[in-house]
């Protein structure tokens, strides 16, 4: 499976780079396949994994923030593994 995921800081002004920072730090130490744009984390694993390091990473800005917002989209499909590389190769094929 492969989920994107947003997790947003409230209560703590506009400075938001260290508790995001603590998030995406639970992600990048998890050991699973991952990658961070402006917008949203990916991660890919099986559901109970990735799930964990989702909670995980929560509970970290959670710990500094009084309110945590998570914005979480997923692709699930049975039986595909290094579907976050495989998925931009066949759109990279495709544009030539």
């Amino acid at each position: 499976m492969i989920v994107a995921f947003s997790i947003t800081p409230l209560g703590v002004g506009e400075g938001v780079a260290e508790p995001v920072a603590r998030a995406v730090k639970v992600v990048r130490e998890s050991g699973l396949p991952n990658r961070t744009d402006a917008m949203f984390t990916t991660i890919e694993g099986e559901w109970d994994e990735v799930m964990d390091v989702v909670k995980r990473a929560v509970d970290a800005v959670a710990e500094v923030a009084p309110r945590v917002g998570l914005v979480l989209k997923a692709d699930l499909r049975p039986g595909v593994t290094d579907g976050m590389t495989s998925k931009i190769e066949s759109l990279e094929q495709h544009l030539g």
